[in-house]
């Protein structure tokens, strides 16, 4: 018997609706993946932050200086579109991190001197990174950044 080489139109139809499932799984797995951890440590005006990360280009303006409230923090868009915390400990001194949380990479929300995650619950410090709440177990990652020009710049 010899097989027919045109699939039909029930066949062509079926194959590209197992198609999507597949992709639709990959890109559900990706966005439920987990955040980067970095060391968690933060950064000053004029130091580096430890840790990877990176959020943001080198030198991009992520907020005026005056849109963070000393002794908090605010969330903001990095360069790469990515949220990015970004907190004043104290006046004139920055530290950033990454705004996405470690245990499953949900956007966190600045809350004083603590960030959320309303996925879950975990809490983080916001002036350090450091998990302060389960279920997530690394700090967040740091973002390099400095104060230039009343403008708190990545890099």
């Amino acid at each position: 018997m010899e097989k027919d080489l045109n699939p039909t139109r029930r066949q062509l139809i079926g194959a590209g609706t197992a198609a999507a499932v597949v992709v639709g799984a990959a890109v559900t797995l990706t966005a439920c993946g987990s955040g980067s951890s970095g060391s968690g440590s933060g950064n000053d005006s004029s130091a580096p932050a430890g840790g990877s990360g990176g959020t943001g280009g080198s030198g991009g303006t992520l907020t005026p200086l005056s849109a963070v409230p000393v002794g908090g923090a605010v969330t903001v868009k990095g360069a790469d579109g990515q949220p990015v915390v970004v907190a004043q400990p104290e006046a004139g001194r920055v530290v950033a991190f990454s705004g996405s949380c470690t245990h499953r990479g949900c956007p966190v929300a600045a809350s004083g001197k603590t960030l959320q995650c309303p996925c879950h619950g975990a809490q983080f410090d916001a002036f350090t990174g450091a998990v302060l709440q389960g279920p997530a177990a690394s700090p967040l990652a740091a973002v390099t950044v400095k104060v230039d020009g009343g403008n708190v710049v990545a890099g």
